[in-house]
């Protein structure tokens, strides 16, 4: 039986089979990920579970550069846009309210979001329309959403809960964190409170306010915190460690805010399981999934301040070390599989076939752990990885890099009206 998860966005393919579990697909067209076939021992690497970047060299050009010759001279053309600044202002949301009194205070926070997408077929040109949910970020516009939910969109329409309606330029966006910021011309906009999604624990009750289903716009539905830290491989073969929660997520969800009772944002609903069972196979019901905020307030604030998405990394290519290389006498850890030649693990010493056991101390069991551990660091911020190397255990000291990549493709960028120059605003963050 096949188990997938679901992107939430409105224009979703249904064509179940009976008695199968699908993915439904967000974009049109988009093939189902082949199947990895290769027998065990015939990988390279044997005792590699699984294969992630935790943090790899990319180049990235801060400005724009054309080259025109006239005569022998050339031309350098630098861009020049101003610098936005998110100045943060503290919230008191000591107080714990009900679920109709976080909807009150949160629903001129929400929006809807439609979009666009126009295809080619075979020389025809059609246009399909696509729904999500999103939340606002500051008083000034800027709107967080899934990057699932304006992908390959040729136009996108913000609605807010009062039926004000306004066109959204896209700022930048994170396709492997499935994010995406926009900006709506408007003013004395009333944005939501970020909470501390650190701060959560199994059973904790939340709060999910979208749009499912793209018609029954601006609901509520609640439930509890079902897990955390749930290691999830959605539909582009991107693995995501997300919140796990009962609350009913449906198409047209994506996009939008999970609160705690305190009234604050922490997750961003973007999938879920669904099913297609008979009446002899047991359904699917309420297994949703949220982005933690934490994981990706430091890339929307890079994306709107500097216009680019900026992430700590290492330099290492690493995977799980393999229950069979377990039994047979190897620790469990990130196993590295490559490392980065310039970047910060290469000049610390660490090599090829390392296996990471521990980040400052604490002992990891594999790839997703050191991924974590690196993620909620800062460029400069240094991190003492003690290291199985042929039998002997090292430490080493690795400084973090900060990894640049454009936050906007150039393709996209012209899909969409002018963007907008980021001109600051206020985010709101709980105590």
């Amino acid at each position: 039986m096949d188990n997938n998860i679901n992107n939430n966005d409105f224009n979703n393919n249904e064509g179940f089979e009976q008695g199968e579990y699908h993915f439904t697909y967000a974009d049109f067209n988009q093939p189902e990920p082949k199947k990895n076939k290769t027998p065990f021992w015939k990988k390279p690497a044997a005792m590699i579970a699984g294969v992630i970047v935790a943090g790899m060299l990319s180049g990235f050009a801060g400005s724009a550069i054309a080259n025109s010759v006239t005569g022998g001279s050339t031309t350098i053309f630098e861009g020049d846009r101003p610098s936005s600044v998110i100045n943060t202002a503290s919230v008191d949301t000591g107080k714990q309210m009900t679920a109709a009194e976080v909807y009150a205070a949160n629903v001129n926070s929400t929006v809807g979001i439609t979009t666009q997408v126009t295809t080619n077929y075979w020389g025809y040109t059609t246009t399909a329309a696509a729904a999500g949910s999103g939340f606002i970020l500051s008083s000034d516009g800027y709107i967080l959403t899934n990057f699932h939910v304006i992908e390959s969109a040729s136009a996108i329409k913000v609605t807010l809960y009062n039926g004000d309606s306004y066109d959204a330029s896209l700022v930048g966006y994170d396709e492997s964190n499935d994010i995406a910021v926009l900006k709506i011309d408007a003013e004395d906009l009333t944005p939501v409170v970020l909470g501390d999604s650190d701060n959560l624990n199994v059973g904790d009750e939340v709060i999910a306010i979208g749009n499912p289903l793209g018609e029954l716009t601006f609901s509520l539905t609640s439930g509890s915190v079902s897990a955390l830290d749930r290691e999830i491989t959605l539909s582009s073969s991107v693995t995501m460690n997300l919140i796990q929660t009962d609350c009913a997520i449906n198409s047209g969800n994506s996009g939008g805010a999970l609160f705690n009772l305190y009234g604050e944002v922490i997750g961003i609903t973007n999938a879920k399981y669904s099913g297609s069972g008979s009446s002899s196979e047991a359904s699917i019901d309420n297994i949703g999934f949220a982005i933690p905020i934490n994981s990706v307030r430091s890339i929307v604030e890079s994306i709107i301040e500097k216009g680019y998405v900026a992430k700590p990394y290492i330099g290492v290519m690493v995977g799980d070390v393999s229950e069979e290389s377990v039994n047979y006498g190897l620790p469990e850890g990130a196993a590295v599989v490559s490392v980065t030649e310039g970047g910060p693990a290469a000049s610390a010493g660490l090599q090829a076939n390392d296996i990471i056991t521990a980040v400052n101390g604490e002992k990891i069991s594999g790839k997703s752990d050191l991924s974590s551990a690196i993620a909620s660091c800062s460029a400069g911020d240094k991190l003492t990885l003690t290291v199985y190397r042929q039998g002997e255990t090292l430490t080493v000291t690795v400084e973090v890099g900060e990894q640049k990549t454009a936050a906007i493709a150039n393709s996209q960028t012209q899909q969409q009206t002018q963007p907008q120059q980021p001109q600051g605003g206020t985010f709101g963050f709980g105590n």
